[in-house]
């Protein structure tokens, strides 16, 4: 089958887009499920905490060294090394015993996603290469990740009620299998650039951002005045701070941070980070609201999900087109201000809402959501050379992962406070009056950044991206520019 033709190009498309799907299906999924689990394992908040953000340590950590040794090895080979490292965690999940047997699971799961992830979209660059049809591929490719991020709920309720909380890890399976079995068959391997291995840099950062996840992580329930937690705390900002200097220096850096010198790009990156920020602060809450203290069933918080899933379908296509016709400052800015209101809805209602009355929440934070996924990815697929395409795509995905992790830091740390107890036995009171205030930060923070963005990418503002104020190294395998409108 040749390589350019249609239906292997299809088969491509198909086989990353599975493999994003579980990825990101898996991100949310497991939220529906912590309440079963904290019971089946004798686990309370900050034990649950871990079963989320122990895969988000590692991915956040290991992203940027995916992406560099996609480059380095060849990406068809690290894709399909973390999509069976992913697909084996799961199956360990899902085995577990214990509390500290699934989060080690999760970790593992961490470490699968942060190799296949950047290698994903820079697949996608090389096979598509004209500009239109890359951005229809990278349309879908966005929309079925978005599509993960919301069917988890839905899926997630009546799997835990069915079969139990072990089956929003066994779902991974077949899909990884068939995934890598259809990978294998038809990615292909194409050319990295030679380049030397940035050792320092990729001690910095994996030092760097896990010692920043796991300082937020540990803060809310240690306290932030914790020794631990000011020791990690520490280490990450001596870390990070060494990592920038080292690029800044390094002869071929494994993030070129002139990256952040694009406005259009830095625009769409801060608007992935504070997306996430918002709407997984809230998402790994309301699980816990809806079935600890309104008493629905995982089932019927699943699928109070259904209009958010529904939204997220019709808005990822339409902010595609909207991004290729005029640029993609129009979609992130509405869905910005659209992922705002519906947290800043949701903060009117407690836990004797009934569903009629704040399903338009769902509906305003899912079609926001939708606004947002696409254009950050024809964003940095447009505005950076084909050789940089992994270090950028791993550099979104590590804000957007990061901005998750301070969203639900920020969360626990307004609840751990009133919530030592297990949730049962927290007060109904403390709960909504914590949840209120942390989804009103977060619509304050996404109000903020939907007019920052509105700024950045206002039309004439500056020419194209190139030189030395740009990412682009030179004007070989130069893509058309998108328009900034």
């Amino acid at each position: 089958m040749e390589e350019s033709s249609p239906r292997r190009k299809g088969l491509v498309l198909a086989a990353l887009c599975a493999t994003m799907f579980m990825a990101m299906l898996d991100n949310v999924i497991v939220n529906n499920a912590l309440p079963r689990i904290g019971e089946d394992l004798h686990a309370g908040i900050s034990g649950l905490q871990w079963v989320v953000e122990g895969y988000s340590l590692v991915y956040a950590a290991l992203l940027l060294t995916g992406g560099t040794l996609g480059d380095l090895y060849g990406r068809r080979r690290i894709f399909l090394t973390g999509l069976a490292l992913f697909t084996a965690g799961s199956a360990a999940a899902a085995l577990s015993g214990s509390i500290g047997m699934l989060v080690t699971a999760r970790l593992l799961q961490g470490l699968g996603a942060a190799l296949l992830t950047p290698g994903s979209l820079a697949i996608l660059r090389h096979v598509f290469t004209e500009e239109r049809e890359r951005a229809r591929a990278v349309g879908l490719w966005s929309g079925v990740s978005a599509l993960g991020l919301a069917l988890g709920p839905v899926v997630g309720g009546p799997l835990v009620d069915t079969f139990g909380w072990a089956s929003v890890f066994w779902i991974n399976v077949p899909i990884g299998v068939a995934g890598w079995v259809l990978a294998v068959s038809v990615l292909p391997e194409f050319a990295t650039r030679a380049r030397r291995i940035d050792a320092p840099g990729q001690l910095f950062s994996a030092l760097g951002f896990g010692s920043l996840v796991y300082a937020l992580i540990e803060g809310p329930t240690r306290g932030w005045g914790d020794g631990w937690v000011l020791v990690f705390a520490a280490v990450a900002v001596l870390a990070l701070g060494a990592f920038v200097m080292v690029e800044l220096r390094a002869l071929d850096p494994m993030l070129d941070l002139r990256f952040f010198g694009d406005r259009v790009l830095g625009g769409a990156a801060l608007t992935g980070f504070v997306v996430s920020f918002g709407m997984f602060g809230a998402t790994f809450f309301l699980p816990l609201m809806m079935q600890g203290l309104m008493g629905w069933s995982p089932s019927d918080a699943g699928l109070a999900g259904l209009p958010m899933t529904a939204v997220i379908v019709v808005a990822a296509p339409l902010s595609g087109a909207l991004t290729s016709r005029g640029g993609p400052r129009v979609p992130l800015v509405a869905g910005l201000a659209l992922c705002a209101v519906g947290l800043g809805g949701l903060s009117l209602y407690g836990a004797d809402a009934r569903y009629p009355e704040y399903v338009w929440v769902l509906l305003t934070m899912g079609f926001g959501m939708g606004m947002t996924f696409t254009p950050v990815s024809i964003t940095v697929m447009s505005r950076v050379a084909p050789e940089q395409a992994g270090m950028a795509s791993a550099t979104v995905n590590t804000l957007r992962e990061v901005g998750g992790v301070v969203g639900v830091a920020v969360l626990g740390a307004v609840f751990t406070g009133r919530m030592s107890a297990p949730l049962h036995e927290a007060t109904e009171a403390a709960f909504v009056e914590g949840l209120h205030l942390a989804v009103r930060c977060g619509g304050g923070a996404l109000a903020v950044t939907a007019v920052v963005v509105a700024v950045l990418l206002r039309p004439g503002r500056g020419g194209p991206v190139d030189g030395p104020a740009g990412v682009r190294a030179s004007g070989a395998g130069r893509q058309p520019e998108i328009t900034v409108s």
